[in-house]
């Protein structure tokens, strides 16, 4: 029976920025959440880590640059076909384009958090979320 090398440092730093991911989705699914949408507090984590983990093993496992951004192009279309599935057409409307919108971002910012660009990441849960909280308050005054 072989032993399997397992790399104790490279498990705590991939978990580190899995929890990182998780933790900057937290609020995006919670406000989705709050407002009874089809996508909430489970999914916006799920994405990031998701998204997270599957850029981690690019970079991990591939040397070729044109591999990685083969991986980032999968996550990205993945990211896209999840959206499309949270959007909703109905007799008189569309619903469900922001939420399609924050999966994408929420993915983006975990495929942020893989390359070690914690700026980009915190920015774009910052923007998702305030976007969520502020516009959509100012997009009901409109509407009245």
């Amino acid at each position: 029976m072989d032993f399997i090398p397992i790399e104790w440092t490279t498990v705590l730093s991939h978990l580190v920025q899995m929890g990182v991911a998780y933790a900057l989705a937290l609020p995006i699914g919670w406000d989705r959440e709050e407002h009874e949408r089809s996508a909430g507090l489970r999914t916006f984590p799920l994405v990031a880590v998701g998204a997270c983990a599957y850029m981690l093993v690019g970079i991990n496992v591939f040397d070729d640059p044109n591999a990685m951004s083969r991986v980032l192009y999968g996550i990205i279309t993945g990211l896209g076909f999840i959206g499309g599935g949270a959007i909703l057409k109905t007799g008189d409307g569309v619903t469900g384009t922001a939420t399609a919108a924050c999966i994408w971002n929420t993915g983006a910012v975990g495929i942020a958090v893989a390359w070690q660009r914690y700026d980009i990441a915190i920015t774009l849960a910052a923007i998702s979320f305030l976007t969520l909280r502020i516009v959509t308050r100012i997009k009901k005054a409109v509407h009245k």
